[in-house]
């Protein structure tokens, strides 16, 4: 398997920088949503800058919808008439199109893409540029890029939506923009959590689970094969914690005690002992 190639940009520029010189171009597009989930693919990225040549649809409450919180990429997005003047002051552009042509620039992979595309956005604006929807790219629009890039989709089914194109390309391009470490959110999301079970805790939840397994007949203690050795096993692989002990000891007591539809046993998050 290849390897990406090692970033070498200039010193001082960090990685969000070059991220803000990459222009996303969208050639004649035909629906406003693909607008809108365009822009929300670049905002999650670190991509702001996006330029729409002779668009074929109005950016609506459609585009708005599916931008999905990134409506200032929209509403910062330039209008242009054509792709020269969408490219007017970059200093290298990438085509985004499924169809090789004999005519075009070479083809590359999205990964081997991203790096010299950000190496050159050490000296300026550059662009990945994607076409109409249903036409991609003209041949004309395509000679004016620089690098020809094709997203390696299943044979058995290429279709990709335009924003799902734009969603790959700029995730790339942040994976190497941060040499494959980008950094964790704000404001990370906390995952729901309580203590770690002490172990006299999980003891008598063994005892009480052996006790109920006895009173139902699921368990013989005058033949007790591996039974209680493989559950050991597999509540330990759980590193139980103290709310989770409270929840199984409570379903244990509602077996040993039904109480119907009434939540009158053990509460699953306050610790407690039988």
């Amino acid at each position: 398997m290849n390897q990406a190639p090692v970033p070498t940009f200039q010193p001082d520029d960090s990685p969000q920088t070059l991220l803000d010189r990459v222009r996303v171009v969208l050639c004649r597009t035909s629906h406003p949503g693909n607008i809108g989930a365009a822009a929300r693919a670049m905002k999650t990225m670190g991509l702001s800058r996006l330029y729409l040549v002779s668009p074929m649809c109005e950016l609506d409450s459609v585009a708005e919808a599916r931008a999905a919180g990134a409506s200032d990429v929209l509403i910062g997005a330039v209008r242009c008439a054509s792709l020269g003047e969408a490219l007017s002051g970059c200093v290298h552009a990438v085509a985004l199109s499924a169809r090789l042509r004999d005519l075009g620039p070479v083809a590359s992979g999205v990964r081997e893409s991203a790096v010299p595309l950000l190496q050159a956005a050490a000296a300026g604006d550059v662009a990945l540029v994607f076409g109409n929807e249903t036409s991609g790219l003209s041949n004309e629009e395509l000679q004016r890029c620089q690098k020809a890039v094709t997203i390696p989709s299943s044979p058995a089914f290429s279709s990709l939506n335009l924003g799902a194109a734009v969603q790959v390309m700029a995730y790339e391009l942040r994976m190497a923009a941060f040499n494959e470490a980008p950094p964790a959110m704000e404001t990370p999301a906390t995952p729901f959590q309580s203590p770690a079970a002490a172990l006299d805790e999980i003891e008598r939840f063994y005892e009480h689970l052996e006790r109920v397994l006895i009173g139902t007949g699921f368990h013989d203690p005058a033949r007790p094969r591996r039974l209680l050795p493989k559950l050991r096993r597999l509540f330990g692989r759980a590193a139980l914690e103290k709310d989770e002990i409270n929840i199984l000891r409570g379903i244990l007591d509602s077996i040993e005690k039904p109480t119907g539809p009434q939540w009158k046993h053990r509460n699953p998050v306050e610790p407690g002992e039988n």
